[in-house]
């Protein structure tokens, strides 16, 4: 949907229009449910799936609807507010409750992920999760939404309330950042190997 058409949908939601409300739902559900994703994650051992999380964050855009005015801040940058909120809920919740949640026996085998497989991709999503958190909050907004949900500069900006080339200064930053992170790492984890293998 094109910015002045989010405009004139936006506005005819705000003021109630229910078939408004549907188109402008349908195509904010998408892009929340990446977002959600990719600050969640598709486990289900947290507390909230990134759909329940996305289900929410649509309500709470509905609850909050009639109350949105422009004032120079897009739409797009309201709806990630909330869904940041909401994500920032799952989080903490999940840090209070370590308990893992048990499913429902399933009627048939699954057969989409063994053991193995869900381990090996719990294990690369906690690292990639580990990884972000040495990037400042908007930084890592920014991250996820161009590298993970593959947003363009212009809709991440709109996001983020920024311009295109500041958001591509600060995602350059962040992965820069993040390489730095990275090699250091693997530096000391060398490090740490050959003085190992010295003093063995």
């Amino acid at each position: 949907m094109a910015r002045e058409g989010v405009q004139v949908e936006v506005a005819a939601a705000v003021e109630g229009d229910r078939q408004a409300i549907e188109r402008l739902l349908a195509s904010i559900l998408p892009l929340v449910v990446r977002y959600c994703r990719a600050r969640v994650g598709r486990q289900e051992r947290s507390v909230a799936s990134a759909e329940d999380v996305a289900q929410e964050v649509c309500i709470a855009v509905l609850t909050a609807l009639p109350r949105f005015r422009h004032e120079g801040r897009p739409f797009l940058a309201f709806v990630y507010g909330i869904a940041a909120h909401k994500v920032a809920d799952v989080h903490r919740a999940a840090a209070r409750n370590r308990s893992e949640l048990v499913p429902d026996v399933p009627d048939t085998p699954e057969i989409v992920a063994d053991p193995e497989q869900r381990a090996l991709q719990g294990e690369l999503s906690e690292q990639m999760a580990q990884l972000l958190r040495v990037l400042p909050e908007k930084h890592r907004e920014i991250v996820v939404m161009r590298v993970i949900m593959g947003l363009s500069a212009e809709e991440t900006a709109e996001a983020v309330g920024s311009t295109p080339g500041a958001v591509r200064v600060a995602q350059h930053r962040a992965l820069a950042r993040l390489r730095r992170s990275l090699t250091g790492a693997g530096a000391s984890d060398e490090a740490g190997a050959r003085e190992h293998m010295s003093s063995s």
